[in-house]
């Protein structure tokens, strides 16, 4: 099960910094140091199944929530993200309904209350 989830965290990370290199490389390592130092443990300890459970939902994390921008070329604040067939895509609802219980009928950053 260890191995099934280090797989999925280095294939996720492959995902989500493709093309990224040196980002990509960072990963990898930070992550084979994270399970190098979990090696000798018993794969009966609960603290290791914890860690299992965590490094999969990073994985998931990773797929599906890191979305890489790079700026585009002449232009100081446009960016092209590479959104790829594993992330996740939702829709406007919950930021519609977000503002609507703020005191003062300010926006996200409360900007139309009191002071």
């Amino acid at each position: 099960m260890a191995l099934a989830a280090y797989r999925n965290l280095l294939r996720a990370a492959r995902i989500a910094f493709q093309g990224d290199a040196p980002v990509l490389a960072a990963a990898q390592q930070q992550i084979r140091h994270e399970f190098g130092q979990k090696a000798n443990m018993s794969s009966s300890e609960p603290m290791v199944q914890d860690a299992i459970q965590r490094a999969q939902e990073v994985a998931n994390f990773l797929k599906a929530n890191v979305v890489q921008g790079k700026r585009m070329d002449g232009e100081e604040n446009m960016y092209q993200l590479r959104i790829h067939e594993h992330t996740e895509r939702g829709d406007n609802d919950s930021i519609k309904v977000a503002g609507q219980g703020t005191l003062g009928g300010g926006g996200v950053c409360g900007g139309g209350g009191k002071q």
